[in-house]
C-alpha cells in the first residue's frame, strides 16, 4: 500500500506541470514543479486524510486524467506506447482542482497548510510549504502559467466549492 499517496501526488503533479509548463529554462522547471508537488501534497493529505483513506485510494485508484485532459484540451497521449502514459491513471482529478485552487489563491494555501499540518500524513514533524504559500518573484516567474488564475479557472471551477467545505471550520475531514 501507498499509505504516503507518492504514486498519486507525483502523477498529479506531473500532470499539473504537463498541462501549465514553466516558463525558462531547467531552474524554471525545477522551481515549477517543487510548486506543483507543494500543492498537489497538500490537496492530496486533505482529500485523504487519513491512512486508511490514502489505503483505500490505493487499492481503488484515483480516477486518471482523462476528464482533465478534455476540460484543458490536453492531448493525453504521448505517443505509439501505452505504457509510456501509465502514470496518468493515478491522476486525481479533485486533488488536481484543489491544488490548483492553492496555486492562484494564496490565503487560500495558507489555509490548507495550516488544516494538514496536524493530520496523519505529517506525523507531528513540521512541514513547510514555503514556495506554495510565499512564492518569490522568481517562484512566479517561473511558475507564470501554473499560477495564473484566468488559465487554471476551468480546472479550479471543478471542485472548489468542495475545497472551500473541506476548509470550513467544523467540517469533518473525510474523503
Amino acid at each position: 500500500m501507498h499509505e504516503d499517496l507518492s504514486p498519486l501526488i507525483a502523477a498529479t503533479a506531473q500532470w499539473l506541470t504537463r498541462a501549465y509548463p514553466a516558463c525558462g529554462g531547467a531552474l524554471a522547471s525545477a522551481l515549477c514543479e517543487v510548486q506543483a508537488r507543494q500543492a498537489v501534497t497538500v490537496a492530496a493529505w486533505l482529500r485523504y486524510p487519513t491512512s486508511m483513506d490514502a489505503s483505500l485510494v490505493g487499492i481503488a485508484g484515483p480516477g486518471g486524467a482523462a476528464r482533465l485532459d478534455w476540460i484543458t484540451g490536453a492531448d493525453g497521449a504521448q505517443g505509439d506506447d501505452p505504457d509510456a502514459d501509465a502514470w496518468r491513471s493515478w491522476v486525481d482529478e479533485v486533488v488536481a482542482s484543489w491544488a490548483a485552487c492553492l496555486l492562484v489563491d494564496s490565503e487560500l494555501a495558507g489555509l490548507a497548510v495550516a488544516a494538514v499540518a496536524g493530520g496523519d500524513h505529517a506525523g507531528g514533524t513540521p512541514v513547510e510549504f514555503r514556495r506554495l504559500v510565499a512564492p518569490d518573484e522568481g517562484d512566479r516567474r517561473a511558475a507564470a502559467l501554473l499560477r495564473h488564475p484566468d488559465l487554471l479557472a476551468p480546472v479550479t471551477a471543478l471542485h472548489h466549492t468542495q475545497l472551500l467545505d473541506r476548509l470550513t471550520p467544523g467540517q469533518a475531514l473525510i474523503a
